[in-house]
């Protein structure tokens, strides 16, 4: 099992890889997550992690000068979700969605390969049950009623 790489922030803001003894930028980092390393970004004075901001800070940097992810309305959403009587819902749902829609790019990279029709007509049909599933939890815990 591999550790987790160390990032240390500093006062300055300058960020410090342990790992490589050098010092990283935001791009650096996002270089770390597309690869798929763990990591961890420890201020050094407080000993807090720091990694959630970071991301955010990279998400945002994306948003501002890339093409955006987030709609105006899905980033209005979410603000008003936090809160929430539904705000640990709300995460499970989205985070379990990424992760649904990163497992099915990934089966259908490898479907494809076959036969691209039945592998698209296929994951339409169970990405359909998943979604009615997910929503019909969702709605279930929130105590609301699914629309059907």
């Amino acid at each position: 099992m591999s550790e987790i790489r160390i990032i240390k922030k500093y006062p300055n803001r300058r960020l410090y890889d342990t790992e490589d003894s050098k010092y990283i930028t935001l791009e650096d980092i996002k270089e770390l997550v597309m690869k798929g390393v763990e990591f961890c970004v420890k201020d050094v004075k407080t000993d807090e992690d720091l990694t959630r901001n970071i991301l955010l800070q990279i998400i945002s940097d994306q948003e501002h000068h890339g093409e955006p992810f987030f709609t105006t309305e899905l980033l209005t959403q979410i603000i008003q979700s936090y809160g929430n009587s539904v705000q640990s819902l709300a995460g499970d749902f989205i985070s379990k969605s990424m992760q649904l829609f990163v497992d099915q790019q990934k089966q259908f990279q490898d479907a494809i390969t076959n036969n691209p029709i039945t592998a698209m007509s296929d994951l339409a049909e169970k990405n359909m049950k998943i979604w009615q599933q997910m929503q019909d939890n969702f709605f279930s815990a929130s105590g609301m009623k699914s629309k059907k």
